[in-house]
């Protein structure tokens, strides 16, 4: 366990999850007797984002599910403030504090007696002719792939300027450790611990293509470039996506920042609650 002080939280929660407001208030009148002030506001909130660039806040307090978290980390992450995750949502893979847990976990925040858990950050910029047109920074992973056609797209994939192949397929997705367990999970894909700071690629329904995942070693970069007519786009961490044109070109590589989640249990609670997850979806109905 670490010494942190925390003076100033920000509580950011999903504008979509009804209790989420009142369990800000909540949240916040349990900090305020406790000497700790605190800003609550939708995780969407421009407000909240200047503030946080402003480094007015020592913690962020993120209420919702997995969705929310990735969006705290890319608020957070490139300005190393801290997140703690409340889940309100249905999985929340990364969150260790449930919904009527939260008083039972912050009298531990607010002694100190936690960990921050350092996760890598990918950094994706899409190229066309030599002139950069966007760079974004992901949690999960950025992936490519096909748009509205239901055609494969032909992905000229190379790791460190070598050439690796041309991927036939519905997409291509370049996960972090993190993602591993999500859009990368599902595409077939391994689980990674957390802790790595390896890129993972994978192709999404591969046709005579290599359909293996591959695990780059640790610093090592993946470029992607179009090279079919067929509409393809940029996701990254589920976002709306970008469109993208033939011979423009996709790099992914390890980010400058990494994020930081508070937690409580020590490192192995990560392969303790991987049978958890994964015999029960939430989203079909399987909650025990």
């Amino acid at each position: 366990m670490i010494a942190h002080s925390i003076k100033h939280v920000a509580i950011a929660y999903h504008p979509d999850i009804v209790e989420a407001t009142l369990e800000a208030a909540n949240i916040a009148a349990f900090l305020e007797k406790s000497g700790i002030q605190s800003y609550q506001g939708l995780i969407s909130d421009q407000e909240l984002a200047k503030r946080l660039i402003a480094k007015e806040f020592d913690l962020l307090i993120s209420l919702g599910g997995d969705g929310t978290m990735l969006r705290a980390g890319r608020l957070c992450g490139p300005i190393d403030v801290p997140i703690l995750g409340i889940n309100l949502g249905r999985f929340g893979f990364l969150m260790e504090v449930r919904q009527k847990q939260w008083k039972d976990y912050l009298p531990l925040l607010i002694k100190g007696n936690f960990w921050l858990e350092e996760r890598m950050m990918l950094r994706a910029q899409q190229w066309r002719a030599g002139v950069k047109l966007g760079e974004w920074e992901a949690i999960n992973e950025a992936v490519v792939c096909r748009g509205k056609t239901v055609l494969p797209v032909h992905l000229d994939t190379s790791v460190d300027g070598r050439f690796l192949t041309t991927y036939v397929a519905d997409g291509l997705i370049a996960a972090t450790p993190t993602g591993s367990t999500a859009y990368a999970l599902a595409a077939g894909g391994p689980i990674l611990p957390p802790e790595l700071r390896n890129i993972l690629i994978v192709p999404v329904a591969p046709h005579l293509s290599i359909d293996r995942a591959i695990v780059l070693s640790e610093g090592s970069a993946v470029s992607i470039t179009i090279q079919t007519n067929v509409n393809a786009v940029l996701s990254i961490d589920g976002q709306p996506p970008t469109e993208l044109e033939t011979q423009d070109c996709v790099e992914v590589r390890a980010g400058d920042h990494n994020v930081h989640f508070v937690r409580f249990q020590d490192p192995g609670y990560f392969y303790r609650n991987l049978t958890p997850h994964m015999s029960q979806n939430p989203s079909i109905g399987n909650q025990k």
